[in-house]
């Protein structure tokens, strides 16, 4: 390890790409301590541990709402409308074939780009609204009306573009994803507050759920690895073969992940989790008598440990299998082999290449989407065992801090493996 760490340090260019990785993520940590005018940040963290909405776009703004800062919404409108343009394509065929193209995914990228901006200007309406409504009952002050809520809205706006901006600079660098790793920068920033909460209300008393919790984060990393990098390797020989030569047959793979959605359904599902009670706090205080009760009994119901649990987990699962579907296509799969003279031994090309490519998705995807329903329920499993507010597992965190890590050291080895020589 330490030799590996050497060699990236010697690659000139390597060096160069890790530092500007290392100020990028500087910046945005700095950016992320700006506050919005006309916010009073007192308060803000009680507010965002009591709501499961704003936690969660507090987790992928990379910890930026804790204190209302200009990058508050990070990256979610970006992340927004890539889903957005990704679900197009099931439905436009123009769409569609401009995803197999290279020119017609630079274009759906520019577009992606585009509608980013409007996305977040909507999107920080709808934050400082809703929290402007809440914000008062667990002391959140909020003074923006007018022309300040018109700046505090393009500072938002502003403050997501220039992180789309940011990552895609990092991109750029080959040795990581630019957005997984602004994400994981705001995770891994909230390392310390979380030792810190835990460390002044640990009694002796805490000592087993301490233990527990050790000992289920161990195995969650673990078992996140083993899932996130596990793949079923479906067998594939093409037919090569020139005049005058016998055709010989080339072996190849094809690669199934067990993981193919990633966190793409838990952002699914935790966006509808909350849209009827975010809705419901709306009419709280409506004047008509069956409105305040039906909207009392939604907060009260998805407030419930147990219905939020199961409901929440089925989404994901359910979800895992829609966007499957989106991202890993069977007739397409079948119909490029046969146009490349492959096949799968045994199956037939075409229709029953396509049968064969879906039967064996859907049981991968059984234990994939399992795996990922229990991480998404996770922090409220053991806040049930535990009974406490700090020693939680965050299965989410976790997913998406070994992706990103995985993910950039394969990344680093492979720029080690095209400069494949002695440095000295």
């Amino acid at each position: 390890m330490l030799e590996k760490l050497l060699r990236v340090w010697k690659i000139k260019e390597l060096r160069n790409s890790l530092l500007f990785l290392l100020l990028a993520v500087s910046i945005f940590r700095v950016a992320a301590h700006i506050t919005v005018p006309g916010i009073d940040s007192a308060g803000l963290d009680t507010f965002l541990n009591s709501n499961q909405f704003f936690g969660l776009l507090n987790m992928f703004s990379g910890g930026t709402l804790e204190n209302f800062s200009v990058v508050a919404l990070g990256i979610a409108p970006y992340i927004t409308a890539s889903i957005i343009f990704q679900l197009l394509g099931m439905i436009f065929p123009t769409v569609e074939e401009m995803q197999k193209e290279q020119q017609g995914r630079d274009k759906l990228n520019r577009w992606t780009r585009y509608a980013t901006a409007p996305l977040a200007f909507i999107q920080g309406f709808g934050v400082l609204t809703i929290i402007q409504q809440q914000g008062g009952q667990l002391g959140v002050g909020f003074n923006i009306q007018g022309f300040s809520l018109i700046i505090a809205l393009l500072s938002l706006t502003a403050g997501t573009v220039f992180l789309m901006w940011l990552g895609e600079l990092m991109n750029e660098r080959n040795v990581g994803n630019g957005i997984s790793l602004l994400i994981l920068a705001g995770i891994i920033s909230g390392f310390p507050g979380f030792i810190q909460r835990a460390a002044a209300t640990y009694t002796q008393s805490d000592l087993f759920n301490l233990i527990l919790f050790l000992v289920l984060t161990i195995v969650t990393i673990i078992a996140v690895i083993v899932i996130n990098e596990g793949q079923r390797n479906i067998s594939v020989q093409y037919a090569r073969g020139m005049r005058g030569v016998a055709t010989q047959k080339v072996a190849s793979h094809l690669p199934m992940r067990v993981n193919l959605g990633g966190m793409i359904p838990i952002i699914f599902a935790i966006s509808i989790m909350v849209f009827p009670p975010l809705i419901a706090q709306f009419f709280a205080n409506a004047k008509t008598q069956v409105i305040r009760d039906v909207a009392d009994f939604t907060i009260k119901i998805f407030a419930n440990n147990w219905f939020y649990g199961i409901v929440y987990f089925l989404l994901v699962f359910s979800f895992t299998y829609f966007y499957a579907t989106i991202i890993f296509r069977p007739e397409q799969v079948a119909e490029n082999l046969q146009k490349q003279g492959g096949f799968i031994p045994g199956v037939r090309p075409g229709a029953q290449t396509e049968k064969y490519l879906t039967w064996v998705r859907n049981r991968i995807l059984l234990g994939g989407a399992t795996f990922l329903s229990v991480i998404a329920i996770l922090p409220v499993i053991v806040k049930g065992i535990t009974q406490s507010p700090n020693l939680i597992v965050g299965g989410s965190s976790v997913i998406i801090v070994v992706a990103v890590i995985i993910d950039m050291i394969k990344q680093v080895e492979s720029q080690i493996s095209m400069r494949n020589y002695d440095v000295k």
